[in-house]
């Protein structure tokens, strides 16, 4: 069961329903996003159903919810939610390209695939300052040093920064420097780090684990939101299956069924789930078909030099195929891209 809180409700009406709550045996969660704030309850349903929460102040509805996700159930929640990032929306309507190095690897490198990513209309930086990666002598990234260099560049560019946290200890760290928190692949079941980033005051994009199934990865999303952030974003970024001829294998049906699942926003990385350049443009333009809200790709000014996934990062020509499809495709789905 939810308690949705009406626009604009004072923060005392909030924390009375939490009483209310737990003054009859049972726990309150306070998720609040840019649009509204929930309540999520956990404990006897039937207890709850005597408190007639809805005639209090600032409630605006009360909805039991059969999905074991609550929070981020588009039975909650019927209309889509837009995520603001810096100020750059992602969400229904709109296309957002985000773009970047896979890696920071030095400061002209990063404000070099800033600036390439910028003129092919991307509004949001991507770049990694810590890299898990499958191999323990792999770059590893380069830590609060690479969180530095995004901001830096951000503050040249006026790119707002999506980078990944690896660990609940650096979480804080991170969001200090970033706008958007990313939760990687390997860790969409690290639950403590989930709790962590959804605890951190930044919006928190959440990529598909490699075997996840759809409830999985939202039950994982629900970790984030049930910490009280809303801002949340899904990412596909391809799964695993027998097939070798790729890195991954893109779910795209993941677009139009985690739409119709849940409330948040749904993206696609075109880079990882393929891995090779060549098909980071079809990808993109099968992503924007779907209905996928933003596509976050890799960008580097000299691919065959990159220290991390330089066989998938744009460049040249390529980039500028994807930037015309990014332009040209979303309005023929009734989205327009965001600059």
């Amino acid at each position: 069961m939810v308690v949705v809180m009406k626009p604009g409700a004072a923060p005392e009406d909030v924390d009375a329903v939490v009483s209310r709550v737990e003054a009859s045996g049972g726990s309150a969660f306070v998720s609040r996003g840019v649009q509204r704030t929930i309540v999520g309850l956990v404990g006897d349903i039937a207890a709850f159903q005597t408190l007639n929460l809805r005639a209090m102040p600032g409630v605006g509805e009360v909805v039991r919810v059969s999905k074991p996700y609550k929070l981020v159930s588009r039975e909650n929640h019927p209309e889509a939610t837009t995520v603001s990032v810096g100020g750059v929306p992602i969400g229904p309507d709109t296309f957002t390209l985000i773009a970047g190095p896979c890696a920071v690897e030095t400061p002209e490198q990063t404000l070099q695939s800033a600036l390439m990513a910028k003129a092919a209309g991307a509004t949001l930086l991507r770049g990694g300052a810590f890299k898990p990666r499958t191999s323990p002598y792999a770059f590893q990234g380069l830590g609060e040093k690479g969180l530095r260099i995004l901001a830096d560049v951000r503050a040249e560019t006026g790119l707002p920064v999506v980078t990944e946290v690896v660990d609940a200890a650096d979480v804080a760290l991170v969001a200090e420097w970033a706008d958007m928190l990313q939760v990687g692949t390997r860790n969409m079941q690290n639950f403590a780090l989930l709790q962590a980033v959804g605890s951190a005051g930044r919006p928190v994009m959440l990529k598909r684990g490699m075997t996840a199934t759809y409830e999985e990865w939202l039950m994982a999303a629900e970790y984030i939101a049930q910490r009280g952030n809303l801002d949340i974003v899904l990412c596909e970024r391809g799964i695993r299956t027998y097939e070798t001829a790729t890195r991954n294998t893109l779910d795209i049906a993941a677009v139009p069924m985690m739409h119709s699942l849940s409330h948040l926003p749904v993206i696609v990385d075109p880079s990882h789930s393929g891995g090779k350049r060549e098909l980071v443009v079809p990808l993109s333009r099968a992503a924007i078909a779907a209905g996928a809200d933003a596509i976050i790709v890799d960008v580097h000014p000299d691919p065959t030099a990159a220290l991390c996934d330089g066989p998938q990062a744009l460049y040249g020509d390529d980039l500028d195929e994807l930037a015309r499809a990014c332009r040209e495709l979303p309005p023929l789905v009734g989205r327009r891209l965001v600059s």
